[in-house]
């Protein structure tokens, strides 16, 4: 394929039903427009556009396949579908939300309601400063609850990271971008594998996939938890493999936050799967120190603080 990047759709382009007004961000797989629908609603599209197989340059609409990458493509485009169908069954407040998946310019479109605030990283990037725990519980609370709603509809994130989780502007997290789930119904096509940032993706996920499970995504979570504490990533977790070099977060975070947080983050982050939280519940309810079953986390945020500084004994 060509050197040159892929362009963007322009602004004011139509797709059926919706009309771009920007381009929100580009990545190796796809792009995502701020869009309008016909009722003046506002909405983010991702766009399927795998550069490794496609090139979109000037004033192309359509990508350019060669014959060579059109079956991987194609193949591609079958599991964007499958995630959009996916994700468009999942309706809560801390998942992303998609609300119509059609096909236009040879390629696909997912449409997922636009959330207005920043990322986890951003906004780590912004404040460069440790963030603190009761910040950290309240959010990853809520967070957990979406994730507890994906793995219940049978499917894995699989990047789950700062850039991932989006911070609405009253502070409530969105678990967004499940592009790297999708991407791993794709196996038999190397070309369509994503790319997993070191420091956050669990073991399995990179060498023994037969091993994914909801501690797949946990170990992410204690990652991104690290990351919120001390302002980087834990060792990869091929070198942890070869040496372990990690520093405990109940070391390196003694006097700094409780020993419990840290105690959760060091658990999540365990390189044997089956010696981390088995479920997202199990970590719930260590996260927040409650043990019953049916215990369900409240989704609003203030509920949530009353709830971990103990000033209400039930949600």
């Amino acid at each position: 394929m060509s050197a040159k990047p892929n362009q963007p759709l322009p602004a004011g382009h139509r797709l059926p039903g919706y009309r771009l007004l920007s381009t929100l961000a580009r990545g190796g797989f796809s792009f995502v427009y701020l869009a309008e629908d016909d009722d003046k609603a506002q909405v983010a599209i991702k766009e399927y556009l795998p550069a490794a197989l496609s090139v979109r340059t000037g004033n192309a609409l359509k990508p350019s396949v060669s014959d060579t990458d059109a079956a991987t493509f194609r193949y591609g485009l079958r599991c964007f579908f499958a995630e959009g169908r996916v994700l468009a069954s999942v309706s809560h407040p801390n998942v992303v939300r998609v609300l119509n998946f059609f096909r236009a310019n040879d390629t696909a479109y997912m449409v997922m309601r636009y959330e207005s605030g920043v990322t986890l990283k951003q906004r780590l990037l912004q404040g460069n400063t440790p963030l603190p725990e009761s910040w950290l519980r309240r959010t990853f609370a809520q967070l957990l609850n979406g994730l507890r709603e994906v793995h219940a509809r049978k499917l894995l994130h699989l990047d789950i990271k700062p850039a991932n989780i989006y911070l609405r502007e009253d502070g409530t997290p969105v678990l967004i971008d499940f592009g790297a789930s999708r991407q791993m119904l794709c196996e038999e096509n190397p070309s369509l594998r994503p790319m997993f940032s070191p420091g956050l993706a669990a073991p399995e996920v990179l060498a023994d996939r037969a091993k994914l499970g909801p501690w797949s995504d946990i170990y992410s979570i204690g990652a991104t938890l690290y990351a919120c504490m001390f302002l980087e990533l834990p060792p990869p977790a091929a070198e942890r493999l070869a040496g372990d070099r990690y520093v405990p977060a109940s070391k390196a975070g003694a006097g700094k936050y409780s020993a419990k947080l840290l105690e959760i983050a060091d658990w999540c982050l365990r390189l044997d799967h089956m010696q981390r939280p088995q479920s997202v519940l199990a970590l719930q309810k260590a996260l927040l120190g409650q043990g019953h079953e049916t215990t369900r986390i409240p989704d609003d945020p203030k509920a949530v603080f009353r709830w971990i500084m103990g000033l209400d004994s039930r949600p």
